[in-house]
């Protein structure tokens, strides 16, 4: 994958700022977006708020330590994470991986090393993505998979309906929908329904989301259309 077509920054998140800017130094020379953070009681807030494209992790940092984070970040995104230890130990090295981690530096390291290790993995990944089963925005998620969906880590009790709503609206941030199209994905079987009936579920949907529809976090109203979800530049 070529940086240009990772669009999200890279979130580098170490501790020693002399480190931290020698990474994004050498990054941003590549042509890549970087952020950096100090503490790791920032990370997952921010990753919830702007879902980096790639996280350089370093594991001993202060508020929660890096395998914690990695840990967390994995229940939320597939994001590729490389991460940073001043140690060699074999057992740290197959602990990172084991919580998700796609790879491991040890310091010192060489700045132009760690740049083609976030090439590789960035053209490993793109040859095999992983499967979209995720959907995340703001701290709300939908697990596809599982059928759950959670909000700022509080699960969220949704009917079968309710899940099929929400999960085709954030299948397409910024698109609106008309009533027909979601009706058309929450009953495949040709039911035969009135289109209002999806404003009834919409509005089941933000009370349980907590969503003010006249201060959308989530679900907008295009007013004589139908709905769309939030895109991440209005959130």
């Amino acid at each position: 994958m070529h940086p240009s077509k990772l669009t999200d920054p890279i979130l580098i998140v170490e501790d020693d700022r002399n480190t931290a800017s020698l990474i994004a130094t050498y990054l941003e020379r590549e042509g890549f977006a970087t952020t950096t953070l100090h503490d790791g009681s920032e990370v997952l807030s921010l990753a919830r708020r702007t879902p980096p494209g790639f996280v350089i992790l370093d594991i001993m940092l202060p508020g929660i330590d890096g395998w914690e984070i990695c840990r967390e970040l994995r229940k939320i995104s597939e994001v590729p994470i490389l991460m940073l230890t001043a140690r060699e130990d074999e057992i740290d090295r197959v602990l990172g991986l084991s919580l998700g981690a796609d790879d491991y530096v040890v310091k010192p390291f060489s700045p132009r090393e760690l740049v083609e290790r976030v090439k590789a993995i960035l053209r490993r990944t793109a040859r095999n993505p992983a499967p979209t089963s995720l959907l995340n925005h703001a701290g709300l998620v939908l697990d596809i998979e599982k059928r759950r969906v959670t909000l700022d880590g509080n699960p969220i009790d949704l009917t079968e309906v309710e899940f099929k709503l929400l999960q085709a609206l954030m299948s397409a941030p910024g698109k609106a929908f008309d009533r027909d199209d979601l009706l058309n994905h929450i009953y495949k079987h040709g039911e035969s329904v009135i289109d209002r009936v999806v404003d009834v579920h919409i509005g089941h949907l933000r009370q349980k989301l907590n969503d003010d529809p006249a201060q959308p976090r989530f679900i907008e109203t295009v007013r004589g259309f139908g709905y769309r979800f939030a895109d991440r530049e209005s959130s």
